[in-house]
């Protein structure tokens, strides 16, 4: 190690402790600034905690299967995270169920928007019918999502990556269009972010009230369920 300057990070990059420790410093960090500017939608934690953590990979050449043994324990725990939103829902279940009926109306006309709005715009430029299923399910859940494109022989890959767009598109656009909308109540506002931006659009909604962050998981869950039933018609009907 003496001889070779980079020998010591040679070790220590094939370590799997240390993705794990890049990955939750980063975000802190980048967590730490939100906060301090009082969790300004463009300050968003995952998007700046994921061009951080891309442009080290890219700037240390490592691979992505390399950083994902270390960090996939982060990965892990979105299955336990997903399940603690029942707890506030259960605090809040006598709110959710004064407004299941029109949510479940939103929920219907929100689900069937975001998904022939992408493929009919992803049709106009005229994209390949591959490349239009994987954009389909963009606004569930990843794990949810690629599970629908793999069923369609779609592009998972791609299909994360959008996912992963629209969750940061829509959790930096929520507060200041709703603000600009005047719409005040939180269960609107929480219901549309996970409605249209998933997991991020629904931490997103649990930092700014935690009503909005109740119903934003409600529509994050539900939404998953009736996509994976509707997209399958949808393409059926645009695209084939």
């Amino acid at each position: 190690m003496r001889s070779n300057p980079f020998a010591l990070w040679v070790y220590l990059s094939q370590q799997p402790l240390l993705w794990l420790t890049v990955t939750l410093f980063v975000y802190a960090a980048a967590d730490a600034v939100s906060l301090a500017t009082g969790r300004h939608p463009l300050v968003n934690p995952v998007f700046h905690s994921m061009w951080i953590v891309a442009a080290f990979l890219l700037l240390t050449g490592t691979s992505y299967t390399t950083y994902f043994s270390g960090a996939q324990f982060v990965h892990f725990l979105l299955g336990p995270a997903t399940v603690a939103l029942a707890v506030p829902l259960y605090e809040n279940r006598k709110m959710v169920l004064a407004a299941i009926v029109p949510m479940l109306a939103a929920l219907v006309v929100g689900c069937i928007i975001a998904i022939v709005s992408v493929v009919l715009l992803a049709k106009a430029f005229a994209l390949p019918d591959n490349i239009v299923l994987s954009l389909a399910p963009k606004s569930v859940t990843a794990g949810v999502a690629m599970g629908i494109s793999d069923s369609l022989g779609a592009d998972a890959s791609l299909t994360a990556v959008a996912v992963v767009l629209t969750g940061i598109m829509g959790a930096i656009v929520v507060t200041p269009m709703m603000n600009r909308m005047q719409i005040t109540d939180y269960r609107a506002r929480g219901f549309a972010a996970g409605l249209a931006s998933h997991g991020i659009g629904t931490a997103r909604a649990f930092q700014v009230d935690a009503v909005a962050g109740t119903f934003a998981g409600i529509a994050m869950s539900l939404n998953a369920l009736v996509t994976s039933l509707l997209v399958p018609v949808a393409v059926s009907l645009l695209v084939r």
